[in-house]
């Protein structure tokens, strides 16, 4: 276990738990050191069978555990920003899923307190960067092949919503993925934002403003279009298309199994996140513990985090005044200056 690094992971939910799996049976390099949930029955449960773990109902105090050399947090949201600040003040390398933290101003807090550290610490987890569709996206946009990027069309479709979704959570917490992969995609900062809102689907719980269309201007002149549809209620669907001055590049497009069969051919649809982009999470906690072992901090920052949770809460607005908002960003600390959009 010496050889392994030791990372405490942060919240056994429904995402914590599948990342202790994960860094126990699929990752190298790395083991499961404590785990912390308020619910220290669920923790207990998620950590069930792996060797010389501390299970702590306290965050911060799974910190200190025998053993930590490194920080997974999987808790929700509002949890972050003092688990950050934490590993910041213990010099821990943290990798903290989205959102990093979800209003602007505790997200500027965190950005302001690693800058003072002068190094960067933490990787924020959106995952889509590691997702090889993706991936094969961004290199042919930077290629310059197609010309120059003048629209994204992405969707966004889930099954259905859990009971606590909110209309501004469609924006906040589903669309911050877009929000995030088109700033990558594209190298370009996204500057305005305007919601339409088409009549409510039937399938939406009374008062959900679903689906909604989210529109991004950028600093580069592109527009970004978002679907994005939390009670589609026939699958987990993610889609992205970029429009070019000499080609466009399609991704997403379901290609799973087909099965033909009775004079009838159906595909399966992935239902979860966790399917669709299952491939993305292992790379990006590989990628994350490998660079960590080597000393170093890649992957999106705790910048790409405060600039994702600003863009969410402009989109946030324009949605409930029903007009274009713009986006106004804080000034980029020089720690960030080299990472990318």
């Amino acid at each position: 276990m010496g050889d392994l690094l030791g990372v405490a992971v942060l919240g056994a939910g429904h995402m914590g738990a599948d990342h202790i799996r994960r860094l126990d049976q699929v990752v190298s390099g790395a083991r499961v050191a404590a785990v912390a949930d308020p619910d220290t029955d669920r923790a207990k449960e998620a950590s069930a069978g792996l060797e010389a773990v501390a299970v702590h109902e306290d965050a911060v105090a799974a910190l200190d555990a025998p053993g930590v050399e490194a920080v997974l947090i999987a808790s929700p949201g509002p949890a972050h920003e003092e688990a950050l600040l934490a590993a910041f003040a213990r010099g821990l390398p943290v990798l903290c899923e989205k959102p990093m933290v979800p209003d602007s101003t505790g997200a500027l807090r965190v950005v302001e307190a690693e800058a003072r550290l002068g190094r960067r610490l933490a990787q924020i987890g959106f995952m889509r960067r590691y997702d090889a569709e993706y991936q094969r996206l961004k290199s042919l946009l930077d290629s310059g092949q197609l010309g120059r990027p003048l629209m994204l069309h992405c969707t966004h479709r889930n099954v259905s919503s859990p009971p606590y979704f909110t209309s501004a959570m469609l924006i906040d917490s589903s669309v911050s993925h877009e929000i995030d992969a088109a700033r990558w995609l594209l190298g370009q900062e996204l500057t305005a934002v305007t919601v339409l809102r088409p009549r409510s689907s039937a399938n939406a719980p009374e008062g959900l403003v679903d689906p909604q269309l989210v529109l991004f201007e950028t600093d580069g002149g592109a527009l970004v279009d978002v679907e994005v549809f939390v009670n589609s209620r026939f699958g987990y669907q993610v889609r992205c298309e970029a429009v070019c001055e000499a080609g466009s590049a399609r991704i997403g497009e379901d290609h799973t199994m087909v099965v033909t069969t009775q004079g009838r051919a159906h595909e399966d649809v992935p239902l979860d996140y966790l399917v669709r982009f299952a491939d993305a999470y292992d790379r990006e906690v590989q990628s994350w513990v490998d660079a960590t072992r080597q000393g170093r901090v890649t992957g999106p920052s705790v910048w790409d985090g405060y600039a994702s949770s600003m863009i969410a809460e402009a989109g946030v607005r324009a949605l409930e005044s029903g007009g274009r908002v713009a986006v106004e960003l804080a000034p980029r600390p020089e720690l960030y200056a080299d990472v990318s959009r």
